[in-house]
């Protein structure tokens, strides 16, 4: 992990509708105020009708239904599928169950929902039953058992045959299914500035796999959350690229290194900033990242070997053997290191070394010297090691 020469070398359905038993139970409660009870609730019984009674007709039809909605009763029958999008408050979730014909009313789920359990209500695909309770489909929505499919986490810095290795291990999509709708690149909705196909653009995040999604859709999903990032008004990809001088997939190029480079966050704009300074001195950018790509690895330091070998592969990924960019993003960068390509730190650094990788330590240097003197410090924390 390095900026230069980095080693021991001197160089992303209709539902059922009506009363359910508890709004019955509600206007049979309305009796002479004998059995259970006290002076108590009639007093509230009293209160209640009152209240009818002051908002007349419609009013009074509302404030009851509010009260005591069309609610089912018991654990409900067969099974309904329901998925909760992301961002979904509990009154959208609780009309997604009615529309589905799991509750009888919204209100009857709101109604037993709390406020800590609204706050459990996670984005996902749900097995839930028709004609239940308020508070049966509160219960089965938050059991995890009730969750249909995968959650799958891609991290940042990702392959784009890693992101389809992880997806055949963790759901039931085929590696061939899955490489056939990688190569599928008019399917997957690409940026027109994506040249080189979906490597780097598959963006990192955790997405719910459902048994019913195929191959195409899952990767298109992918691909559309990168949009929506890189869209978004706080990156706006394309018009802030143009403002530094580059083109989206230059941006997500640089970023990519950035991803592959990084011990941390904070480092990211550092590190960008050194690319942005070799390009302007015509320097290669010598980016041990890129030729592990280039020849399927990965590591820390590339070996004088391996630098030869990278660079007879020719690859318009490699920096080594060549000046600028690699021809695209080579990994998945997530939104910080795309923010970093964008928005470089102030600084002379042309240089940078993981002098303690293991800790995610990365050090500048300006000047070459003290670039060697940072690659000494990096071969003592291996040896140390």
């Amino acid at each position: 992990m390095d900026g230069g020469a980095f080693d021991s070398r001197d160089e992303a359905e209709p539902r059922p509708r009506g009363r359910g038993r508890r709004a019955r139970a509600g206007r049979a409660s309305r009796g002479s105020g004998r059995g259970r009870g006290g002076p108590g609730k009639k007093t509230a019984l009293l209160a209640a009708l009152a209240l009818v009674v002051v908002l007349g007709g419609g009013g009074a039809w509302g404030a009851r239904t509010y009260v005591f909605p069309p609610d089912y009763s018991g654990e409900g029958k067969g099974e309904v599928e329901v998925v909760i999008a992301q961002g979904e408050h509990g009154s959208q979730v609780a009309q997604a169950l009615a529309d589905a014909g799991v509750v009888a009313s919204p209100r009857a789920f709101l109604n037993a929902l709390t406020d800590e359990q609204a706050n459990k209500l996670s984005p996902g695909t749900y097995q839930l039953r028709s004609e239940m309770s308020g508070e049966a489909a509160v219960e089965l929505l938050l059991d995890p058992a009730s969750r249909v499919g995968e959650r799958v986490t891609f991290k940042e810095g990702m392959r784009g045959q890693e992101v389809l290795d992880l997806l055949a291990e963790k759901t039931d999509l085929s590696k061939d299914d899955l490489e056939a709708a990688y190569a599928d690149t008019d399917a997957l909705g690409l940026p027109s500035y994506a040249k080189k196909g979906p490597e780097g653009y598959l963006f990192p995040d955790t997405y719910t796999i459902t048994p019913s999604d195929t191959a195409p859709k899952v990767l298109k999903r992918m691909v559309d959350r990168y949009k929506a990032v890189a869209d978004a008004p706080d990156v706006d990809i394309e018009a802030n690229a143009k403002k530094a001088g580059h083109t989206p997939n230059e941006i997500m190029a640089i970023a990519s290194i950035v991803q592959a480079e990084t011990g941390s966050v904070e480092d990211m704009p550092k590190i960008s900033r050194v690319v942005y300074n070799r390009l302007e001195e015509n320097m290669e950018l010598g980016m041990d990242s890129t030729c592990f790509y280039v020849l399927g690895l990965h590591g820390i330091a590339l070996t004088n070997a391996q630098v030869a070998e990278c660079k007879s592969k020719d690859s318009d990924y490699a920096t080594y053997g060549r000046k600028g960019l690699p021809a695209g993003p080579f990994v998945a960068p997530g939104k910080d290191a795309i923010m970093a390509a964008l928005q470089p730190a102030k600084g002379d650094w042309l240089y940078f070394v993981a002098t303690d990788p293991e800790n995610g330590v990365t050090e500048f240097a300006d000047t070459y010297a003290e670039f060697e003197r940072l690659k000494q410090k990096f071969n003592e924390s291996q040896r140390n090691n």
